[in-house]
């Protein structure tokens, strides 16, 4: 009943360049936006757990394990990439440039996994410069760590925002112990994990942002 209710009568928001109200479609795209960063945070815990946690004696173990975290790396991609799709970001290009990202790192990651014939992991951890290739996909998350650090002050993504990159430039670069890489990489998951919980628990008008700005720009780009 409320829901009928609110669609008769839905909320009227002041935006900076008018008012607007927010529709289903929008309060759709952000569930689908914190669903799709909630299992991109899971799978990216699940790998990075599965290989700090496996074992150096059990060739056919880690041979299991790294086949697990490629397929947990397809989900954490594929994820990311509904996320992207579904984010509101007010600059068009940014939104752009970070979709760009993601899909170069996608493709960079499935031409080295069939030129190799080795699980994503394997190859990253064995082949440092392949972050210059896969490394694209985590700029565009550190571009969602990025927004959200900016838009909500959140403490989580505001650590992301500089973990991320210093892990991959450390390890492309061979200039971080082994010890280091490892506390980098739990920290990098377990925010991860503490971002997309909490963007679920969050209220919804916030990650719709202010509607009449997007109209705005909308307009902007209309009349050159």
């Amino acid at each position: 009943m409320q829901t009928i209710e609110a669609e008769v009568n839905p909320a009227i928001y002041q935006g900076q360049f008018g008012n607007f109200t927010i529709t289903d479609r929008d309060r759709q795209s952000v569930v689908i936006y914190r669903g799709a960063l909630l299992v991109a945070a899971i799978s990216f815990g699940i790998g990075t757990m599965a290989v700090l946690l496996q074992s150096g004696e059990n060739a056919g173990a880690n041979s299991q394990v790294l086949t697990l975290v490629n397929w947990l790396y397809v989900a954490f991609a594929v994820s990311l990439g509904i996320a992207l799709a579904t984010i509101h970001i007010y600059m068009a290009i940014l939104h752009r440039i970070l979709q760009i990202f993601w899909a170069i790192g996608c493709v960079s990651a499935i031409g080295l996994v069939l030129q190799n014939h080795q699980p994503i992991a394997s190859i990253v951890y064995h082949q440092p410069l392949t972050i210059l290739g896969v490394g694209f996909t985590f700029a565009a998350l550190t571009g969602i760590f990025f927004k959200e650090a900016f838009c909500f002050n959140r403490f989580e993504t505001k650590i992301l925002t500089f973990v991320v990159p210093l892990l991959l430039l450390g390890h492309l670069m061979n200039a971080l112990p082994q010890t280091a890489e490892v506390i980098l990489l739990a920290v990098w998951a377990g925010l991860f994990l503490v971002f997309a919980i909490r963007k679920v628990i969050q209220q919804i008008p916030p990650d719709i942002g202010d509607k009449s700005v997007f109209e705005y720009l909308k307009s902007q780009k209309s009349s050159q």
